[in-house]
């Protein structure tokens, strides 16, 4: 396992972002793992965060992109983290956006906050990439887009998370395989449930098996059950 992946991991867990244990999903499926965007609640994790977030979005798309969007509500401080650790390490200076979740209709009325792609000028289209915690059912994406892509100035180019659960979505196919296919944008995720597992099998990762002898089994057999293809 790479170690950018592995410092990721560890990260989560020090900041119990990421929890070992047993829980049940909005699904309802049971599951031996569990990861909260919201337990990052400092400022130096979200730095840190956003860090990971922009290694990753760079190692895919480089400098090719131009904006980056936060569905709301937890998508939000991630774009906001994420931006401004392209602007540190990589001197990428680019605009970010987010929706509300109910238009306002006083004011400057609209559904979206910050950026507005109607004020995109290039003959170009303005290349945007969605910045989400974790993706299951690609929900979020698929409310998003049409708020990107409206006015026809905006194109969805990419789509980056934390964790790719590597779950079965509607089908046979995960979630970031299903939204890969229907919109034809990359995903990235920052680590993957594979790199979990394999972090458990470390001496490292045996700290956890020790409170927990039957862990690794419930990951493995959690993956067969709801693994996609």
């Amino acid at each position: 396992m790479q170690d950018h992946k592995t410092e990721f991991i560890r990260f989560m867990l020090s900041c119990g972002a990421l929890k070992f244990g047993d829980f049940t999903t909005k699904s309802g499926r049971k599951t031996p793992y569990f990861i909260n965007t919201g337990a990052y609640q400092r400022g130096s994790q979200m730095d840190k965060l956003g860090g990971f977030y922009a290694q990753a979005l760079y190692a895919t798309h480089g400098k090719e992109v131009d904006n980056l969007f936060g569905p709301a509500y937890k998508g939000i401080p991630l774009a906001v983290s994420t931006v401004m650790s392209l602007n540190k390490l990589f001197n990428l200076d680019i605009s970010y956006t987010f929706n509300r979740k109910e238009a306002k209709d006083h004011g400057e009325g609209g559904a979206l906050v910050g950026f507005d792609y109607k004020d995109w000028n290039p003959s170009e289209s303005c290349r945007v990439v969605l910045i989400e915690d974790v993706t299951t059912a690609g929900t979020s994406v698929r409310e998003s887009l049409p708020l990107i892509q409206k006015g026809g100035k905006a194109k969805a180019i990419g789509l980056v998370v934390s964790v790719d659960r590597m779950e079965k979505g509607s089908g046979e196919r995960s979630a970031l395989q299903e939204i890969r296919e229907e919109f034809g944008i990359a995903t990235t995720a920052i680590a993957s449930f594979t790199d979990l597992v394999a972090f458990l099998e470390t001496d490292e990762g045996g700290e956890y098996l020790s409170r927990d002898a039957g862990l690794l089994s419930r990951m493995r057999g959690y993956r067969e059950q709801y693994g996609a293809m």
